[in-house]
């Protein structure tokens, strides 16, 4: 059965840095698109990154666009996160889930449709 676990969450002051992972079972990461989410207190899950299967193509969106870096290594079948700059409203539960394409991956069910524990993030002084 296909399961996603993320890790790597914790407590970091504004400015620091997380990587956060998305281990995958039961599954070929390299078959599928990942996409990464996070949802804030009070707030809906909103799509933050995504690697597609298409090699070389990923997906900000526009608030970590040249804080975060989301790649792959299809030996660990793991996905990653790395969050830099972090700033207070990054702040939050991060899931990562598996898609065909990146193309509209925020609007989206994921494959399965199922969602993982998360991993927390919390940015502050």
């Amino acid at each position: 059965q296909p399961l996603l676990v993320e890790s790597g969450g914790g407590l970091v002051q504004p400015g620091g840095s997380l990587t956060l992972s998305c281990a995958a079972s039961g599954f070929t990461i390299e078959n599928y698109s990942i996409g990464w989410f996070r949802q804030a207190p009070g707030k809906e899950r909103e799509g933050v990154a995504c690697i597609s299967v298409e090699e070389g193509r990923v997906d900000y969106e526009d608030s970590v666009q040249g804080r975060f870096v989301i790649s792959r290594d299809n030996a660990k079948n793991t996905v990653y996160l790395q969050m830099n700059s972090l700033k207070s409203e990054d702040t939050g539960t991060y899931y990562c889930n598996r898609y065909y394409f990146c193309s509209g991956y925020r609007s989206r069910p994921p494959l399965g449709g199922a969602w993982g524990e998360g991993t927390q993030v919390t940015v502050s002084s």
